[in-house]
């Protein structure tokens, strides 16, 4: 088996250093104490968003912990891709307690939540868009040395970096956010800000990884191949838009589907380029310019209003 990377490029270790600066083990979050009421009395619309927000997120992370751990990890042998691989599997294991600890909290059906992935088909499209890529990383007959095989390799980092982490997440984020900038499910929505940096950063590194397999071996980058990644970047759009529109049926909070199409059409452009394909959807703009301040997270916290939790720990600091 061809193991790829025997050095780390930079790129990818700067990657690396910035995770090890965020403190994932000492985060504490706090729901509002008025949280479940105030979520009891809000409009069935509401609770539609947040049921089937934490019914896919459950599953996602789960799905993308058992791809690092049974699959990636096994062919990307650099040390410190490694060490990060690990680091991204412990802050998934991480981002589903956090779910769980917010159903428990709002004490919502976790059969209905849990079951998701069995009983909404716009979860169990994209779960199922997602397995074949884990089935054949997790593969134990699958080995890497032939440019099929390698080629195999690189599209499943392609979906689980660009598609999952870097598309499938999206609309998610962008409902639970919204929540939170008008006051409602504020502990919530604090959670999920921490959880799309962390996704922010996944995404980021494995484009990094991306790139440099690309470098390293160009002749795996045809026009074939790169038409195949396409039209799986289109499917991911769909997949994502069919998602939208079944959360939010009838608009909630100031949001739509119609703009989620636009929103993920400017999101998959911003995934090609990353990779180097040509942008599939011409004039694409981001109607949620606010999401990107969110990715860009520096928490700060009002010391009157809220406890300080700080993100960082203090060997990641400079106190000069």
């Amino acid at each position: 088996m061809e193991s790829f990377f025997s050095l780390t490029p930079d790129a990818i270790l700067s990657s690396v250093e910035a995770a090890l600066g965020a403190r994932a083990t000492g985060r504490t979050f706090q729901l509002n104490s008025m949280e479940n009421r105030v979520y009891e009395i809000e409009l069935e619309d509401e609770r539609r968003v947040v049921t089937r927000n934490l019914g896919f997120f459950v599953t996602a992370d789960s799905l993308a912990a058992n791809n690092i751990v049974l699959g990636t990890y096994r062919h990307i042998s650099a040390p410190e891709c490694r060490q990060y691989l690990l680091r991204q599997a412990f802050e998934e294991a991480i981002h589903t307690h956090a779910y769980q600890y917010i159903v428990e909290s709002l004490a919502l059906d976790e059969g209905e939540v849990f079951n998701a992935y069995h009983e909404i088909s716009c979860i169990r499209d994209k779960d199922e868009f997602l397995i074949p890529f884990i089935d054949t990383l997790t593969d134990p007959a699958f080995n890497t040395g032939t440019p099929e095989a390698d080629q195999d390799l690189l599209k499943s980092l392609i979906v689980f970096a660009c598609i999952m982490e870097g598309l499938f997440f999206y609309v998610g984020f962008t409902q639970i956010l919204a929540l939170g900038r008008q006051n409602k499910m504020t502990g919530a929505a604090e959670q999920y800000q921490y959880i799309l940096r962390d996704e922010s950063m996944h995404c980021n590194f494995g484009i990094d990884v991306i790139n440099q397999i690309k470098m390293e071996n160009p002749h795996l980058w045809t026009p074939r191949f790169r038409d195949e990644v396409r039209e799986l970047m289109r499917t991911g759009v769909e997949l994502e838009y069919a998602y939208a529109e079944d959360t939010m049926p009838r608009g909630v909070l100031g949001l739509n589907a119609p703009m989620f199409k636009e929103y993920l059409r400017y999101v998959a452009n911003r995934r090609c380029q990353q990779i180097g394909l040509d942008l599939l959807f011409a004039g694409a703009s981001n109607p949620f310019p606010w999401m990107s301040e969110m990715i860009d997270l520096k928490k700060e916290k009002n010391f009157f209003e809220t406890r300080v939790i700080e993100y960082q720990t203090g060997g990641a600091l400079s106190w000069d």
